[in-house]
């Protein structure tokens, strides 16, 4: 195995062995600063994210991000292994955080390793992020809102078998509210907001959204809660619901907002429209190097740090997405291996 691989391995085992929620992520963001230090390389923070620039920093040339975090979400049920012990066993590294998305960021600081002294056409920025999993405000955008430069493309480290998303579903999360006026249930009186709001509902479900994208196909629009009252006599006279849209990049968020408000009888709040859809032009160099380099391209059902980025993104990391936040979640170490080599082909010659 490669040295850089070892490496890469034995920071992530010690990254899994401290714990590292959202929010609480200090102590690994210290163990990344320290192993970039120890190779020379100067580091800054801000909040819990790490960030370094390559050493032949050029303020003319356009800027490549390699952005994974370093986060991870809370132990859940069903482990039986130690989720902070870092085992290995046979080809797997066993621990909460390893496969999404350790791996894939100790593969992206070893590229960033591999390139720090060479000579580019680009500028690369590493940022070791923190609260990617709860969305925190002292994540990645906290570092993409200080950076006064162009960033022409990010490099996004999530599992995804070192294939490369190139786009991904935004997510507008909704909360409606139906009115209507409260009576008694014996009695033909008052305007039931329940039944407003399953003629909602309904509508949700069965409508057809026209615009379908070729990687990540139509909007996913899903009611998952719904309250009213909490008395089996009295009408409801409010009723209020959820909505989990998955919106596709041919979609503005406001659009489905303005769609969904002019279908329904709820008032619809959005809790955010920040976390729009992403993605990358087909024809971007980076794209067709992926290919070159027998990577498949496809669109991504999930959200990521990608949401935060104004410029064109790629999803690219070691691991499989259907490990993450599992019980027992591990990575393989040929993948860690495999990644860093990927990584290094992506960016080798690049001409953005």
């Amino acid at each position: 195995m490669q040295s850089s691989a070892q490496e890469a391995i034995s920071l992530l085992r010690s990254m899994i062995q401290v714990k590292t929620f959202s929010g609480e992520e200090g102590p690994t963001a210290d163990l990344i600063a320290a192993h970039l230090e120890a190779k020379g390389i100067a580091t800054t923070r801000l909040h819990n994210n790490i960030i370094a620039r390559n050493q032949q920093w050029d303020d003319s040339k356009p800027t490549i991000i390699l952005n994974s975090h370093h986060d991870t979400v809370k132990i859940n049920h069903g482990w039986t292994r130690d989720p902070f012990g870092a085992e290995i066993d046979g080809d797997n590294l066993y621990g909460r955080g390893s496969n999404d998305a350790g791996g894939a960021l100790v593969c992206l600081i070893s590229c960033f390793i591999h390139y720090y002294t060479a000579e580019l056409s680009f500028n690369l920025m590493l940022i070791a992020s923190g609260e990617e999993e709860n969305f925190g405000a002292n994540g990645v955008s906290a570092v993409l809102d200080t950076l006064d430069f162009e960033v022409l493309l990010g490099i996004i480290g999530e599992p995804t078998q070192m294939h490369l998303g190139v786009a991904e579903k935004g997510l507008i999360v909704i909360d409606g509210v139906t009115t209507g006026k409260a009576g008694h249930a014996a009695r033909d009186t008052g305007i039931n907001a329940l039944y407003l709001a399953t003629e909602d509902i309904n509508w949700i479900k069965n409508h057809d959204w026209d615009q379908i994208s070729s990687v990540l196909g139509p909007v996913k629009t899903t009611v998952t809660q719904i309250e009213a009252s909490s008395q089996h006599n009295v009408v409801p006279d409010s009723c209020s619901y959820v909505i989990d849209c998955r919106v596709n990049e041919n979609y503005t968020l406001q659009e489905v907002l303005d769609i969904l408000d002019q279908n329904t009888h709820a008032s619809l709040t959005p809790r955010s429209l920040r976390w729009h859809p992403s993605g990358i032009d087909h024809d971007h160099p980076i794209v067709h190097k992926g290919k070159q380099i027998g990577r498949n391209i496809f669109g991504s059902p999930t959200l990521s740090d990608q949401v935060h980025f104004n410029c064109p993104t790629v999803k690219i990391g070691p691991g499989m997405s259907e490990r993450s936040h599992t019980a027992d979640e591990f990575i393989k170490l040929s993948e860690i291996e495999e990644g860093i080599n990927i990584y290094i082909e992506l960016l080798k010659g690049l001409q953005l």
